[in-house]
């Protein structure tokens, strides 16, 4: 038996010279908004995703790459408080990625990181809450339609877009957002805190802006691709696996819709999935995009 202690010794190097990982989630589209031709953003559809990233053997961070124009405050939240939470469990910084864009809800996904990145063109910001509907009141008139609505309460019908606009509904949908306004402001500032700089009033009022003034404005800490930063970061060596699940059963039935398997199997709801792609349509051009 031949025995070759360089090669040994080259083994035992190569067995304990493993490169580091940071495994990547992507958090892309409308936040709670899903359908089943487009998944939106759902704490639900994330979790186990979520925990796989940081329960990566050898990881040394979890990285997000992020891409959405906002949704759901909830939702928002939801995700944000689970990925602070397994950071603070495993001990692993979180690095974000924003890439078109990181605006309103997502940008709180984004404070989620430990540091932000974004690109020069990126859109971030839009710290503020927002309620759009319609007013058909006078056009259901001018057709000859009658509505009806039984309800038990005052206020269940109220903001109806069939009935005319009551002052007093306005006034109490402006003190709810108001309230969830407040709320994700003291969270920018608990996540950002002494980064942020400009008066709150332009930093607050919803509006957004472009990578560079993000970073001037202490919104992200640095302009920057995933691969660049994390190399820099962890060297040229670093392995970025992207988790997700997809077993046999998606493999075989996603082909080209991007459906998972249990969706593939089910009928399509053609309205709703028309209604979500206008809505997310209106979204992404708020920001130009």
């Amino acid at each position: 038996m031949n025995f070759n202690l360089d090669s040994l010794f080259r083994w035992i190097a190569k067995l304990f010279d493993r490169p580091p990982v940071v495994p990547v989630v992507r958090l892309s589209g409308l936040i709670g908004l899903s359908t089943p031709l487009r998944p939106g953003i759902t704490l639900a559809g994330l979790a186990r995703n979520l925990d796989r990233a940081f329960e990566t053997k050898r990881a040394r961070a979890v990285a997000l790459a992020i891409n959405s124009p906002g949704g759901s405050p909830v939702q928002s939240h939801l995700i944000f408080q689970r990925i602070r939470q397994l950071a603070e469990e495993k001990k692993l910084p979180v690095y974000a990625f924003i890439e078109d864009a990181g605006a309103s809800g997502d940008y709180m996904l984004a404070c989620a990181g430990d540091r932000i990145y974004c690109d020069p063109s990126s859109v971030v910001g839009s710290i503020g809450v927002v309620g759009a509907t319609f007013g058909l009141d006078k056009a259901i008139g001018k057709l000859g339609i009658e509505r009806r609505v039984y309800a038990s309460g005052d206020r269940k019908v109220s903001l109806d877009p069939f009935l005319p606009e009551n002052p007093d509904d306005v006034a109490r949908l402006k003190a709810i957002q108001r309230d969830i306004h407040e709320s994700f402001i003291a969270l920018v500032k608990s996540s950002r805190g002494e980064k942020l700089k400009g008066p709150e009033s332009a930093l607050f009022s919803g509006e957004y802006w472009a990578g560079a003034k993000a970073l001037e404005l202490g919104l992200v800490d640095g302009l920057g691709d995933m691969r660049s930063v994390l190399r820099k970061e962890f060297g040229d060596k670093v392995l970025t696996p992207v988790i997700a699940e997809r077993g046999w059963l998606a493999r075989r039935f996603a082909g080209s819709t991007g459906l998972s398997g249990l969706e593939a199997l089910q009928k399509p709801r053609l309205a709703d999935d028309v209604l979500s792609a206008l809505e997310a349509r209106a979204l992404w051009a708020r920001y130009g995009l």
